[in-house]
């Protein structure tokens, strides 16, 4: 071979090599296997909701039944119901029972489940086969007790954007229910606290109940679902509310999911490297993303989003028949708005609105401010007395040469809001502290075909209140980490084919302390660790074969209380689940 030949050659090899092996994740379809004879049951390894002694003793009712077609560009669908009359108020605990399955061939899907606009859920599906798959998701959602009690029975919608036609052919079917565990004497807890005074003791409804109102902080135009859709850095999304003028705490209710070009955006590299590779992906603008809360435009909050990988996402044979943490159930995210009550208890409307740090197309966001009410006063007074939001502190470094190079991010931010607010229970200040890392490195190797992502995100809010003589009555500190790696190479084959060859690991920690007077009153630890590993050959997005085995373990601890469950799966196969109360964690 000539030099002049071999040059062109390893040319040709440059510019069409990245066509085969795409550096980007992307969704996938699962291959088309033969007919089992039965439906497989897929499972997303959650805490079961904690039933009252009287569980044995519920009412349950059906509140929608659907199947999710050819709904692309349709409004969500929408069913009224009353309360079961045998069943009123108050309840020990409510429980959300969401059914859904489905056969043929399908990508999976983002769907939402509101009450009166308020969302009680966000969830995704598993991709189908021709067997046919079913899973069940259960949600325990008595904090929103006081949408459900309204007289005259409320409206539940559920959104779900499908695409039916002659290559998509899986509809899927979904039973809303809903379950009331009436209240009595015996569901009471028992926490000693003895040590406590009259003025902690009246706290304690407040930091244990279910708000008194909540209201949807979420798009107006219901038809295309009630979830804002942000498509950029710049765009900003708001919905105007009035709240009751004897309103003594508020906390901000936030749901969101990530999609499109946005939806692997812990991969993403930035715009540099896409342009100076002449790639024609618009997935860039890096790999760190957060999502704030502003009201009337200030700047009120932040949350760090942790990764949800829907089931068609990076390798799907790593998610049959266990998917992704949280793709059954999306976690949402609390933010405390009580130091901000002087902006909202003058009587008049008010702007609450979201945004997305670095964010591209698109990000579905909404969210529901819960609020309890003075029943003692017909108005409160309150004052914003620190306001604390230095700029977000991040750095960035980007090396690369042609297909080859490493990218980071460390950003980190603090903030400290401090509000006092006058009522019956006295003059209370709610001091509130949060702190954000995030550390992200994304590297490309051997012409973009291996890539390597890392990721550590830190999330911790610290909420304090105090008395007039500044003692402290009640803390609350509230911790998240998501570790991800994600290992991936990719080699050509052939009629258009690559192989994926990926690594991950992925982990949901949630540690959360209540105190009172120092003492600890209650705890929790949440710790859902996978690992996954496999290769699959891919034509277009379709998976045509390939391997796959992950672990999971999954640890809740609640003071003593402890639920473990261990899964392996193989191959589509689940191996092992096993339930024990042996948890190994500490906060």
């Amino acid at each position: 071979m000539s030099r002049s030949t071999a040059v062109l050659f390893l040319l040709l090899l440059i510019l069409f090599f990245p066509y085969y092996a795409s550096p980007f994740p992307d969704r996938f379809l699962l291959p088309a296997l033969p007919p089992s004879i039965e439906p497989q049951q897929y499972l997303d390894p959650t805490l079961p909701p904690f039933l009252p002694p009287t569980a044995i003793s519920f009412c349950s009712i059906s509140a929608l039944n659907h199947s999710f077609a050819n709904t692309y560009g349709l409004p969500p669908a929408t069913a009224n119901f009353l309360l079961p009359a045998a069943c009123p108020p108050p309840w020990s605990r409510v429980v959300l029972d969401l059914s859904v399955s489905c056969h043929g061939d399908q990508y999976d899907r983002i769907a939402a489940i509101w009450i009166d606009g308020a969302e009680i859920l966000r969830t995704s599906t598993a991709e189908p086969t021709a067997s046919g798959v079913f899973w069940t998701v259960r949600k325990d959602i008595t904090r929103y007790s006081s949408i459900l009690r309204r007289p005259g029975g409320v409206n539940l919608s559920m959104m779900m954007e499908n695409i039916v036609d002659e290559v998509y052919t899986g509809i899927y079917k979904t039973n809303v229910s809903l379950e009331f565990y009436p209240d009595s004497d015996e569901d009471d807890d028992d926490d000693d606290r003895s040590d406590l005074d009259d003025e902690q003791v009246k706290l304690i409804p407040l930091l244990d109940d279910p708000a008194d109102v909540i209201l949807p902080v979420s798009s107006q135009n219901s038809s295309s679902g009630f979830w804002f859709r942000i498509q950029n850095q710049s765009e900003s999304h708001f919905s105007r509310i009035k709240i009751p003028q004897n309103t003594f705490r508020a906390v901000l209710e936030v749901y969101h999911s990530f999609h499109s070009n946005d939806e692997f955006w812990y991969s993403n590299p930035p715009d540099a490297y896409i342009k100076e590779n002449n790639l024609t992906t618009e997935r860039g603008n890096g790999a760190f993303r957060e999502i704030f809360a502003t009201i009337d435009g200030r700047f009120a909050g932040v949350i760090l989003p942790f990764p949800v990988i829907f089931a068609g996402g990076i390798n799907p044979l790593f998610w049959s028949p266990v998917v992704a943490i949280g793709a059954f159930d999306l976690p949402s995210y609390n933010l405390d708005l009580s130091p901000f009550l002087e902006l909202l208890l003058d009587g008049e409307y008010h702007s609450i609105g979201f945004g997305v740090t670095d964010g591209i197309s698109f990000c579905l966001v909404d969210a529901n401010l819960h609020l309890w009410l003075d029943s003692y006063s017909e108005t409160v007074t309150a004052k914003l007395v620190r306001y604390e939001s230095p700029p977000l502190s991040v750095a960035r470094t980007n090396k690369f040469l042609h297909l080859n190079g490493t990218f980071k991010i460390d950003a980190e931010r603090k903030i400290h809001f401090s509000g006092w607010l006058n009522s019956s229970m006295g003059n209370l200040t709610t001091d509130v502290n949060q702190k954000v890392k995030f550390k992200s490195s994304v590297e490309f190797q051997n012409d973009g075909n291996y890539k390597a992502v890392h990721l550590k995100s830190k999330f911790k809010t610290e909420v304090k209140i105090k008395n007039s003589e500044d003692v402290i009555l009640s803390r609350f500190s509230h911790k998240f980490k998501y570790p991800l790696m994600i290992l991936t190479e990719t080699l050509p084959g052939m009629n258009n084919t690559y192989k994926l060859t990926t690594n991950l690991t992925h982990t949901l920690y949630e540690g959360a302390a209540f105190f009172m007077l120092e003492k600890l009153m209650t705890s929790k630890i949440l710790s859902d660790k996978q690992e996954a590993s496999g290769w699959m050959e891919v034509q277009d997005h379709s998976v045509l074969s390939g391997s796959a085995r992950s672990q999971q373990v999954y640890q809740y601890l609640d003071g003593e209380k402890c639920y473990k469950r261990d899964l392996k799966a193989e191959d589509g196969m689940l191996l092992d689940d096993s339930v024990s109360n042996a948890c190994s964690l500490a906060f």
